[in-house]
């Protein structure tokens, strides 16, 4: 079977309608005329000379390309891309029933809080029972935003289903259009190539016997069916399948920016989860959920009990929340999210009486506004500075409130005062470099730096901009040093 290529493009279409609405050249543009001569003789009037390509040359080269052209109306490769085609859009059509999920895991939590509600409001009297009435019309409020926003991912499930199954009927469309547009091409390019087939044998006979000018007539008539053929070749050009391709190529479009769209609506969906969770926590955070800010765990209400009693720990977990990472050091009610933990959503779990609270962020953390092109500038240099105050040395409060410097160069870090020295060491797998997770006055502010085994600092910068780009700088440049500069078990 011939092979024709899948991807129409405009120079392809150039070379058709070259060769397709080329003219014959004969060596005239008329037949020659005869005359009798003396005895009754056959002559041929006297002609210029001409140096064109004779008649059976110009028909061996129509011939050869009408061979061409059926080559090029095989449309195996073209099918083969159809049926990609539809397996995308079977593809979106599955991903789009794996959506109803969330939904009904919100209606199944409102329904379990608004029970827990009601038993609550039977056993409370006065400024309580009015604030668990309110936390009840709350949760029905929400309960309708979540119905209408199920409504909303039903509309766009339906939407996608429809361009899935549009997708696909024009795939089978385009597949019998193709298929009958080869057969029919394929029919009458047989049928012209037989009508050249023939034209090149009359021509031959007339050459053998140039006495027989009784054939005229007949040769005027296959020049005609010729130019007959040649119009037929130049009616099978591939305009239908490109017009198919461009609306396949508008309907990925548009199956592109539902998909989107729908993300969307499901992280919403997961956000107003997460807060319906946390409004029904014993405890809630507090703090801008950004880089540069300071996130601290506090009771809801005066009956929660206190949290200097509880076993607290810190944990970074993914967008999708699939994956959980334990966040060494930290567990205490603060935390600062440093650059590490931008794009993720932090999660605080706290053990109080035998019993385990989860309070997580609304929405993963953001960059700090400005902080990039800071960074940027930063990298140009061989080396950054930063106004330091030594908060604790191993562990142990530093009672000396002096300013240091803190230099981060592309091989090594260094601390010093003036001329003399605190530190100084190149970048290897012992260093660790994080913000500060434990106690510390400003933890925003602060950074945990351990130069070696057994030696560590906190640092305190003048502000959060320096404290997160001298973490950054830190591990860009650690890293071209093939080390990965992080905190304690970080999974970098």
């Amino acid at each position: 079977m011939t092979k024709i290529s899948p991807d129409i493009d405009e120079t392809m279409l150039k070379e058709s309608i070259v060769a397709v609405s080329a003219d014959v050249s004969f060596a005239s543009d008329h037949f020659p005329k005869y005359k009798l001569g003396p005895d009754n003789q056959i002559l041929e009037e006297p002609r210029g000379d001409n140096s064109g390509p004779s008649l059976k040359e110009v028909v061996e080269r129509e011939t050869t390309q009408l061979s061409k052209q059926h080559k090029r109306l095989s449309v195996r490769d073209l099918a083969s891309k159809f049926d990609k085609n539809l397996t995308a859009a079977a593809k979106f059509a599955d991903e789009a029933k794996l959506r109803e999920v969330a939904s009904l895991e919100g209606h199944v939590l409102l329904k379990k809080l608004r029970d827990a509600l009601e038993s609550l409001r039977g056993r409370m009297a006065g400024r309580n029972k009015e604030d668990v009435e309110k936390a009840i019309s709350m949760v029905e409020a929400l309960a309708v935003k979540l119905t209408q926003k199920e409504g909303e991912l039903i509309q766009e499930k339906f939407e996608v289903k429809k361009l899935a199954n549009f997708l696909k009927q024009a795939s089978e469309d385009a597949k019998k259009l193709v298929n009958q547009e080869k057969s029919f091409a394929c029919a009458e390019i047989e049928s012209a190539r037989a009508v050249v087939q023939r034209f090149g044998e009359a021509l031959d006979e007339q050459e053998k016997n140039p006495e027989n000018s009784q054939k005229t007539q007949e040769v005027e008539e296959l020049v005609e069916e010729v130019q007959e053929a040649r119009r037929i070749k130049f009616m099978h050009q591939p305009s239908k399948v490109m017009d198919m391709e461009h609306e396949l190529r508008a309907l990925r479009a548009q199956i592109r920016e539902k998909t989107i769209f729908s993300v969307k609506l499901q992280k919403e969906l997961a956000i107003n989860k997460r807060a319906e969770e946390n409004k029904s926590c014993m405890f809630v955070l507090h703090g801008s959920e950004t880089l540069g800010s300071c996130l601290q765990l506090k009771p809801r209400s005066d009956n929660t009990p206190s949290l200097s009693q509880s076993s607290i720990q810190w944990y970074r977990l993914s967008s999708d929340e699939n994956q959980k990472e334990v966040i060494s050091g930290a567990n205490k009610t603060m935390y600062a999210p440093e650059p590490l933990d931008v794009g993720r959503i932090l999660q605080a779990d706290i053990l109080s009486n035998g019993q385990k609270i989860s309070v997580t962020t609304a929405n993963p953390i953001d960059s700090a506004a400005g902080l990039a092109s800071y960074v940027e500038t930063l990298l140009r240099k061989s080396s950054s500075e930063f106004n330091v105050v030594i908060s604790r040395i191993n562990g142990q409060d530093h009672s000396l409130r002096s300013t240091h410097s803190f230099n981060i160069g592309k091989m090594r870090i260094k601390l010093c005062r003036g001329w003399i020295t605190k530190s100084r060491e190149n970048y290897s797998t012992s260093m660790l470099l994080c913000g500060a997770r434990g106690d510390a006055n400003a933890p925003a502010k602060s950074l945990f730096w351990q130069p070696r085994k057994g030696h560590s600092y906190v640092l305190t910068f003048e502000s959060e901009r320096d404290r997160n780009a001298a973490i950054m700088v830190a591990r860009k440049h650690a890293l071209d040093c093939s080390v990965m500069l992080g905190g304690p078990d970080d999974e970098m």
